[in-house]
């Protein structure tokens, strides 16, 4: 029996795992624990609230006590470690929170992990990390496991630092762990402080969609279900001790997504008058890197895992899931 903790699991990326997970495995008890911030979304949840197999406990990472009576009433045998603070413009007017919850809560699930697993029993601390924390790339370049770390915005050096601290209970410890560093993700019941959702909202209410710098900036985009399925892999046969990437195999840049958000979305509400007028250019954020891409090698090779859904299927899905919400 698993008894397997996931934080952060009312956000975004979180929400769709324990879905995922409280369907898919009914032998294992799933409890999701989250501080519920402004970004998260219990109502997401609502038809996994009933499940036997299934809790929700609200709490911060930063409280350690708390944090301790929930390994110790639930026996958790295994940590998948979503919950962080993720939007790059709050880090920059505010990096003290960022440092706290991605850092010091970190560490405080890696002791107390330490602290509780007998080594002779199979436990996993899963953390889910970030494309960002290795920095920008030029035009040739790509992002793969042993790339050197380089952030740039104090969310990627809090995550960044969060990564050293697990390896590090690794090399110390033994303490068995994976990390896997993902690129951007969308999909449906994204906060709508994120870029699609943005360009989204801003289509629904006929306002500005602003564009940062000359919008040439250039992401690769993971739907989300295809990250959860990676995530499920990882866990269950990813080896101890591994960094794996997980990419979409959709580089984009932001410009000609926001020009796709907005061919599908005047598709999908048969507008006459073009949305491309509502494009509004505003200064470039701080720090902003130029561009990421991952290689997925590693993954494909070692446990079959490719993305599954393109860029336009994907954009659908989540466009209809706003239109409809």
């Amino acid at each position: 029996m698993k008894n397997i903790l996931i934080t952060g699991g009312a956000g975004f990326i979180g929400s769709h795992l324990v879905k995922h997970f409280v369907k898919k495995y009914s032998d294992y008890n799933i409890v999701n624990l989250d501080k519920l911030t402004y970004a998260s979304n219990l109502n997401f949840l609502l038809d996994t609230s009933a499940s036997d197999n299934y809790t929700f406990i609200q709490a911060d990472i930063c409280n350690f006590s708390k944090i301790q009576e929930v390994f110790v009433k639930y026996k958790i045998t295994d940590v998948i470690h979503l919950a962080a603070e993720s939007h790059v413009d709050n880090s920059i007017e505010n990096a003290l929170e960022f440092a706290k919850t991605n850092i010091i809560g970190t560490i405080n699930l890696l002791e107390l992990s330490r602290k509780n697993w007998n080594k002779k029993n199979n436990n996993l601390f899963y953390h889910i990390s970030t494309d960002e924390v290795f920095g920008t790339l030029d035009e040739n370049e790509i992002f793969r496991e042993e790339s050197r770390y380089d952030p740039h915005s104090p969310y990627s050096a809090s995550k960044a630092s969060a990564d050293h601290f697990v390896r590090a209970f690794y090399d110390t410890h033994k303490l068995p762990i994976i990390i896997s560093n993902c690129s951007n993700n969308y999909g449906p019941n994204q906060h709508k402080e994120k870029l699609i959702p943005t360009v989204i909202n801003s289509l629904i209410n006929k306002s500005k969609i602003p564009v940062y710098g000359n919008g040439l900036n250039v992401r690769d985009w993971l739907y989300v279900e295809d990250h959860v399925e990676a995530i499920d892999l990882i866990f269950h046969r990813g080896n101890v001790g591994e960094t794996y990437c997980i990419g979409g195999n959709n580089e984009i840049r932001n410009l000609d997504l926001i020009k796709l958000i907005i061919k599908e979305f005047d598709y999908i509400k048969q507008n006459k008058n073009l949305s491309i007028d509502l494009i509004s250019f505003v200064k470039d954020r701080l720090g902003h890197d130029y561009r990421y891409a991952i290689d997925i090698s590693k993954i494909k090779n070692e446990l079959g895992w490719e993305p599954k859904t393109s860029i336009d299927i994907g954009l659908k899905n989540t466009l209809n899931w706003y239109i409809n919400e």
